[in-house]
């Protein structure tokens, strides 16, 4: 089960005060507005986060193998 999503709870709200309003222009108004200011914050969708979480671990273990190679090669000269 998901939790509701608050942008999404906070339109649901906004519609409801709409329907019930005689001005459907505000809206199109809270939506341009509501647009805009997600546009200047600097966000990611979930997926997208999953996404790089998942790149970002492969990374992690593909550099702890490297840093286990090259210690095992240092360890071969040193003896060399």
């Amino acid at each position: 089960m998901t939790k509701p999503n608050f942008f999404e709870d906070m339109q649901s709200k906004i519609n409801q005060a709409i329907e019930n309003s005689p001005v459907k222009d505000i809206e199109k108004n809270v939506k341009a507005m509501m647009s805009s200011g997600f546009s200047r914050l600097d966000l990611v969708t979930r997926e997208e986060f999953d996404v790089q979480a998942q790149v970002l671990a492969a990374t992690r273990e593909k550099l702890e193998a490297m840093e286990t190679r090259v210690t095992e090669l240092e360890a071969q000269l040193k003896k060399a």
